[in-house]
């Protein structure tokens, strides 16, 4: 899952983010309206959480550019307006959920998962391929019925190929997915992650190598 957090306080964008990533969640910050449209146009997001009072572009703009995009994310609107009409007005200018300020962080972790599962391209709750099971709200992996505790970078990849699967993804696929822009595009952190993966699942390897594909999750008749 990618997430953008638009947010133009930066400790709290910062914190947001930081915290975010520690759930295995891939995250892009920008700190106005300007930056946001741009990284929204360069980047897929499964996920906005927005900020309301906005310099540059206002986000009530920005959640109207983003909701009638040809590939819109989920919006989170966070803000410390909330009073009932408030929370209406955002509502109506297309955003899909409303968290006022101050809030429970627990509580916009599971909004952001929420909203990521009822995004149109979503799969089901959980991802299940070649005896692999994941259950991307409760963090919880299983083979064969066996539980696999990974961490949570190892459980944004594993996620990142179950969405794919039958399909594969190529390492720059999976930089983008379960990475944000700060990681370095030439740094081995998918191999090590695929490596890490493959030696939690078990043998034999649920997740193979395909030339000129990269990495896929292997089909109960490869396996």
């Amino acid at each position: 899952m990618r997430v953008l957090v638009v947010e133009d306080a930066p400790r709290l964008a910062n914190t947001i983010a930081e915290g975010l990533r520690d759930q295995g969640i891939a995250v892009d910050l920008a700190y106005d309206g300007h930056e946001a449209a741009a990284k929204f146009n360069l980047n897929p997001y499964d996920v906005v959480v927005l900020d309301r009072d906005l310099p540059g572009i206002h986000g009530d703009t920005l959640c109207q550019l983003i909701a009638d995009s040809e590939d819109p994310a989920m919006i989170l609107m966070l803000t410390a307006a909330d009073a009932p009409a408030e929370r209406v007005s955002g509502l109506a200018l297309g955003a899909d959920d409303y968290l006022p300020k101050p809030f429970h962080f627990p509580e916009l972790v599971l909004r952001v998962r929420a909203l990521a599962r009822r995004k149109p391209t979503a799969q089901q709750r959980t991802l299940s391929a070649g005896g692999i099971e994941l259950d991307p709200l409760a963090g919880t992996v299983t083979r064969d019925g066996r539980a696999v505790a990974l961490t949570a970078k190892e459980r944004a990849v594993l996620e990142a190929l179950l969405k794919a699967s039958p399909a594969g993804l190529s390492a720059e696929k999976l930089l983008e997915q379960a990475w944000d822009e700060n990681i370095d595009p030439f740094t081995n952190a998918v191999q090590v992650t695929i490596h890490r993966l493959r030696r939690k699942l078990g043998q034999p390897s649920i997740i193979r190598t395909t030339p000129g594909i990269g990495y896929q999750i292997a089909t109960d008749r490869e396996r």
